[in-house]
């Protein structure tokens, strides 16, 4: 968890933030780390020999051989574990999935909606053009380096908000920003959507619009349920011209397809040039 993005979390000076990357990876970045680590939801995947014995759980995950901390919320022994493996001797630089040393966050939609009238200004005089939401689920599987490329592609006078396990392909860029604003704006985990939506309503009652009408374009990146639940909420609140990909959801049969198409306009990402040029009128 990006510990230092939270107040009361930030003013201890040991916790350091981000490790690692996505899920995906994580046999790969946990394999014999010196340190303690806990699951507290989903997204583990099968553990290594080499770092089981540093592995718990807690919540709704428990996996087999690794201890797990009940209701109690008793961490003890993951304290009594990380005391014992001590931690790195060096200090260490673990990359992003494009080379990156460094990441940005805290920018839920508090934050956001501070700088509402930067935004506003930035949108009158020209120099923001578009606002771009990508984020979701990431994976394993080919053909998602295209939010990567999507991102890397953006325009200059653009931003791009992005929340979700699908930002590890791209929240290592350096995008430069617009007056001050960060071009790549880091709302938070998956149930963060939340910060995604509540930005957008709010930015459409200062244009005093609808957020169909903003100059606003999602792109989702779909993996599992809770994806599937965030297109839901984003259906129901009447949101349409929905991006997703890059494989459509299985339960998406060709009826459901053709009314998501004709009620809501989602459509199937294509390449990153196709479709920024459709988003964006060129």
């Amino acid at each position: 968890m990006p510990a230092h993005a939270y107040p009361e979390l930030k003013k201890y000076p040991h916790l350091k933030g981000n490790f690692g990357t996505a899920w995906q990876n994580q046999q790969k970045e946990f394999d014999n780390i010196p340190g303690a680590i806990l699951f507290t939801t989903n997204c583990i995947m099968p553990v290594k020999d080499s770092y089981k014995d540093r592995v718990f759980t807690t919540a709704v995950v428990h996996y087999p051989e690794c201890q797990y901390i009940d209701d109690k919320k008793d961490f003890t022994p993951v304290i009594a574990k990380a005391l014992e493996l001590g931690g790195y001797k060096e200090p260490q630089v673990i990359k992003g999935i494009n080379g990156g040393e460094t990441i940005t966050v805290g920018f839920g939609h508090h934050t956001i909606l501070s700088v509402a009238d930067k935004v506003v200004d930035a949108v009158k005089s020209g120099a923001l053009k578009h606002i771009f939401l990508v984020g979701g689920c990431d994976g394993a599987k080919p053909g998602r380096n295209y939010y990567t490329e999507f991102v890397k592609q953006t325009p200059k006078d653009t931003l791009v908000l992005t929340c979700a396990c699908g930002k590890y392909r791209f929240n290592d860029l350096e995008l430069g920003d617009i007056g001050g604003i960060p071009r790549l704006l880091d709302l938070g985990q998956c149930n963060d959507a939340y910060s995604g939506i509540k930005v957008a309503i709010e930015l459409a009652k200062v244009f005093n619009c609808g957020v169909n009408d903003l100059p606003l374009s999602i792109v989702l990146s779909w993996y599992e349920q809770k994806a599937v639940c965030i297109l839901l909420t984003l259906l129901y609140l009447g949101i349409t011209n929905i991006k997703l990909g890059p494989s459509l959801p299985a339960f998406v049969s060709p009826t459901v397809l053709n009314y998501l198409v004709e009620k809501y306009k989602v459509a199937q990402t294509t390449t990153p040039e196709q479709d920024l040029a459709e988003t964006l009128g060129k």
